[in-house]
């Protein structure tokens, strides 16, 4: 048996995503973003699509998601005001099932 190392990010470059244009499963309240102190998104994700805007807020691609949904129960002031599971046939489909 060979054990062949990976780093996280070229783990999840094996997961497919299927984008459901037009309807985004996660949606961010801007304004209440940028207030936010602590950002907890951009720690937290593990496929680290948060980052930090040039406005000082914060901006999600959502390709990519792991629809964990870690960020929605760690942001601390209600800035994500909308999280669900992506539409069926949209979102992740992991490589090994």
């Amino acid at each position: 048996m060979t054990i062949r190392v990976m780093s996280s990010r070229d783990l999840l470059s094996l997961n497919k995503f299927t984008i459901d244009d037009g309807h985004p499963h996660i949606e961010l309240d801007k304004a209440i973003c940028v207030q936010c102190v602590q950002k907890p998104c951009l720690l937290v994700c593990p496929a680290e699509l948060y980052t930090r805007d040039e406005n000082g807020g914060v901006f999600l691609d959502t390709i990519g998601c792991l629809e964990c949904g870690t960020c929605r129960i760690l942001c601390p002031n209600g800035g994500i005001i909308h999280w669900e599971y992506p539409r069926g046939k949209f979102g992740v489909q992991y490589h090994k099932g």
